[in-house]
C-alpha cells in the first residue's frame, strides 16, 4: 500500500511539473512566480513562509535558481527522487524541444514570431501577481519594505554577476542586528527528508568535480570530458540567472571552434522562445556539435552542479532557517528577495515586453485574469500567445 501511494505521489509530482514545463514561459523570476501560483496558492504543498525560504537559498546559490526551488519542492514531497521527478518533468520539455530545433530547424527565426511577444507579455503580468502576493507577507512593516526598496535600487543600477549575492549577504547582515527580537506568528512547517550523510556525498562531489575535472581533461585530452567540464564549470559558477551563463558558455565553445559565433546566437533566440529553465540551452549548444548525444551529455553537465548544492543544503538550512538567532537574517534576505524580483518585472520583463500601449493594456487584462478572475496560470499563458499572433 505504502508503494503504491508513493507511485501516485511521484505520477503527481511529474505530472504538475511536466506542466509547468511546458507553459512557464519568461525567465527564472516568471517560473518562481507560476511554481508560487501552482504550488503554494492551488495546491498547498507548501507554506508561504517555506516557500520564501526556499527561494532566497536559491538566489544565495550558484545555479538556476528556478530548477533549484523545483527540486527543493520535489524533495519536500517524495524524498530525493521526488526531487528528481521535479526536476526532469520542469526541464524535460524545452531539452527536446531545443534538440529538435538544433537538428532541424536551425533556419528558422523563431524568435520574432508574435507569440512569442504574446509570451513576454504574459511573464509580466504572472510576475508582478506573484511579487503582489509575496509583498504582503514578506514586507509586513516599513523596516521590512526599505530593506525591499533598497534591494530593488541596488539591482537595478549596480548589473554585475555577484550583484543578487551581495544584496542578500548584505540584507542578512541587515536583518541579522535590525531584528535580533523579531517574532514570526508564521512558522515554517516544512522538513527535507534527507540526511546529513546524503548532504555531505554531494557537497564532496560538487567540489570534487569541480576541482578534478579541469585536471581529468588536461591528462586524458579526452573530448567527451571536455565538453563536460567546460558546461559543468559554467553551471557551477553563475550567480544571477540564466542570463549571466551566456557569456561564460560563450567563452568556453565559440574560441575553441566547438560551435560558431552564428549558431550561439540562434540557439539563445530558440531558448527565449521555448518554457523551461534558460540553462537548457546548453541541450541546444551540445546537440549542435554531438547530436542528441551532445544534447544530454551538455544538459546533465550544466545542471548536475545545481541538483548536487540544493541537495547538498537543504538539510543544513533546515537547521538554520528554524535558529531563533538566524530568523532575524532571513527576514531581511526574503525582503531582499522580494525588491530583487521587483528588479527583474522592471528589467529585463518589462523593459523587453511593454513596448506599446496596447502591450500595456493587454498586460493589464491578463493580470485580471489571475489576480481578479482566478484563472490557471495556463489559460493565461495560452491567451496572452494567442493575443500576440494577432498584434
Amino acid at each position: 500500500m505504502k508503494r503504491n501511494k508513493k507511485f501516485t505521489l511521484l505520477m503527481e509530482i511529474l505530472f504538475v511539473s511536466t506542466r509547468l514545463g511546458l507553459t512557464s514561459f519568461g525567465g527564472p523570476t516568471a517560473h518562481i512566480a507560476y511554481f508560487h501560483e501552482e504550488y503554494v496558492r492551488r495546491r498547498k504543498w507548501m507554506d508561504e513562509k517555506s516557500y520564501a525560504d526556499l527561494v532566497a537559498l536559491a538566489q544565495f546559490l550558484p545555479g538556476p535558481a528556478s530548477s533549484q526551488v523545483g527540486i527543493g519542492i520535489g524533495v519536500a514531497r517524495a524524498g530525493v527522487l521526488g526531487g528528481i521527478i521535479s526536476f526532469i518533468g520542469f526541464t524535460l520539455p524545452s531539452v527536446i524541444v531545443l534538440i529538435l530545433f538544433a537538428l532541424l530547424l536551425t533556419e528558422i527565426d523563431v524568435g520574432s514570431a508574435g507569440w512569442i511577444h504574446g509570451l513576454k507579455i504574459v511573464a509580466v503580468a504572472v510576475v508582478a501577481h506573484a511579487i503582489l502576493g509575496m509583498t504582503k507577507k514578506l514586507t509586513p512593516n516599513l523596516k521590512t519594505k526599505v530593506i525591499a526598496l533598497f534591494a530593488l535600487i541596488g539591482v537595478l543600477i549596480w548589473q554585475t554577476p555577484f550583484t543578487q549575492i551581495s544584496i542578500i549577504l548584505l540584507a542578512a547582515v541587515v536583518g541579522f542586528f535590525l531584528f535580533t527580537q523579531y517574532e514570526n506568528n508564521e512558522t515554517a512547517n516544512l522538513q527535507f527528508s534527507i540526511t546529513k550523510k546524503v548532504s555531505v556525498i554531494c557537497l564532496v562531489l560538487f567540489f570534487g568535480l569541480l576541482i578534478f575535472l579541469p585536471f581529468l581533461r588536461e591528462v586524458t585530452g579526452s573530448y567527451w570530458i571536455a565538453i563536460f567540464d567546460s558546461f559543468y564549470r559554467s553551471g557551477s559558477l553563475v550567480f544571477g540567472g540564466g542570463h549571466v551563463v551566456l557569456p561564460l558558455l560563450e567563452q568556453e565553445l565559440v574560441p575553441t571552434g566547438w560551435i560558431t559565433e552564428a549558431s550561439f546566437l540562434a540557439g539563445y533566440g530558440a531558448t527565449q522562445a521555448v518554457p523551461g529553465p534558460l540553462f537548457t540551452f546548453a541541450a541546444y549548444l551540445g546537440a549542435v556539435m554531438n547530436g542528441w548525444q551532445g544534447g544530454l551529455i551538455a544538459t546533465i553537465a550544466i545542471f548536475l552542479p545545481a541538483f548536487l548544492l540544493i541537495l547538498g543544503v537543504l538539510t543544513f538550512w533546515d537547521d538554520i532557517r528554524n535558529n531563533p538567532k538566524m530568523k532575524g537574517a532571513i527576514v531581511g534576505v526574503n525582503a531582499a528577495v522580494v525588491g530583487i524580483l521587483s528588479a527583474a518585472l522592471y528589467h529585463p520583463i518589462w523593459t523587453s515586453s511593454i513596448v506599446t500601449i496596447t502591450d500595456f493594456i493587454v498586460a493589464i487584462i491578463l493580470f485580471s485574469m489571475l489576480a481578479f478572475w482566478k484563472l490557471p496560470p495556463w489559460i493565461v499563458v495560452f491567451t496572452g500567445a494567442f493575443v500576440g499572433i494577432f498584434m
